[in-house]
């Protein structure tokens, strides 16, 4: 039998970063020793007050079907959280809890895009924006940024970039893969042009509490008509597999995800949402700690790199570098080969992050294990570390 599937389910990429952290997986499972800085996940495990919850509400029956929306009480909890940490007010109607913040991103331009409208993505850029964007009926306009200036976002190259097509803008500060933070002016610039234009800045706020030398502002500061705040539980809290984000916004568009949800997965995990209600409220000392730990681990692999031969800017946020690899081949899909055959190094490419002749890695893993991977690299080009 030939089975025919849809043209938009054959237009979409595999994630880039799945698919690495997979074959990752694999070759370990093969007993091969792979040092994986690959996926976007904090390796410390989920905090203890936050298991201690999922516990209780499983114990206390808290396992049905849920509105699809989420619980009030964990909507009331953002709600609190967005006015405590950012200045925020949202009224708990104006938030939707997903399973993850990936789904919050796919209700969103499912909700707001027919075919052949534009959303501009500052580049480099998480792999699956783009993807998203083309699957909802959208079409990617990239801003490009440069590595030589820390990936500085200019709002005017934003301004520029809009067309009569033009629907919405993608901000993701910190940003996965750059770990660049935009700083207040830039986001207000950003911010006031949506407003300006009637267009909605998707503000994808996942990395906000991992930050280094910089402070997080969100867009929705300076025009909260015209933006939806997109998080979640995962990075901050590590909580990855337990698949909960959220989104806060216009209540129009809010209430179109939630129709969308409805008729897709309905809530996220009932267990999950009573979890998150303990890690919004009281994580501090885990997030103290965890960055504390980012810290020093990014330190150490921005010098090694460096030192490597393989020039890498130092990261405001997030938790991953992009390394140029040009030294080891101009390709960075040959390159990310070479460091996993010769080296035993999972690192994403660059290609799908638009970021030619560089590739991504993850310090989001022990120290040990990156002292591990730099003097891998550096038996590969001849350096020592």
């Amino acid at each position: 039998m030939s089975l025919k599937l849809s043209h938009k389910v054959r237009s979409l990429k595999p994630s880039s970063t799945v698919a690495v952290a997979a074959r990752a997986l694999e070759l370990k499972r093969q007993g091969v020793d792979v040092i994986s800085l690959a996926a976007g996940e904090p390796d410390f495990d989920t905090p203890e007050h936050v298991r201690r919850a999922a516990l209780e509400a499983i114990e206390a029956g808290r396992t049905r079907y849920t509105q699809v929306q989420g619980i009030p009480e964990l909507r009331e909890a953002i709600s609190s959280k967005l006015a405590r940490e950012n200045g925020l007010s949202y009224a708990p109607e104006q938030i939707t809890v997903t399973n993850g913040g990936k789904q919050a991103l796919f209700n969103a331009f499912l909700a707001l895009l027919d075919p052949g409208d534009e959303v501009i993505i500052p580049a480099p850029f998480w792999v699956s924006y783009p993807e998203i964007v083309s699957f909802a009926g959208g079409v990617p306009v990239f801003v490009e940024t440069r590595a030589e200036n820390g990936y500085a976002l200019d709002p005017e190259a934003v301004r520029a970039a809009v067309s009569e097509r033009t629907v919405a803008i993608v901000l993701n500060s910190p940003s996965n893969p750059t770990g660049v933070v935009y700083p207040e002016e830039v986001v207000r610039a950003v911010a006031e042009l949506a407003a300006e234009r009637g267009l909605l800045v998707v503000s994808d706020e996942i990395y906000e509490h991992i930050i280094y030398d910089a402070r997080h502002v969100s867009a929705a500061r300076f025009a909260p008509d015209n933006v939806l705040v997109v998080n979640g539980a995962s990075k901050a809290y590590a909580m990855t597999g337990w698949r909960l984000g959220y989104a806060a916004g216009p209540r129009p568009l809010i209430n179109a995800m939630n129709a969308l949800q409805g008729q897709s997965t309905s809530n996220a995990s009932s267990v999950s949402q009573w979890a998150a209600i303990a890690a919004l409220e009281d994580s501090r000392e885990f997030i103290a700690m965890a960055v504390g730990q980012f810290r020093a681990r990014r330190d150490r692999i921005v010098a090694g790199l460096n030192a490597l031969g393989l020039a890498t800017p130092t990261p405001e946020g997030a938790f991953y570098v992009m390394a140029d690899t040009r030294s080891l081949h101009q390709d960075e899909l040959k390159a990310a080969q070479l460091l996993l055959d010769q080296a035993r190094i999972a690192a994403v490419p660059g290609t799908d992050f638009h970021a030619p002749g560089r590739v991504r890695l993850s310090y989001a893993t022990s120290m040990a294990q990156i002292d591990e991977a730099l003097a891998r690299i550096g038996k590969l080009v001849g350096v020592q570390v």
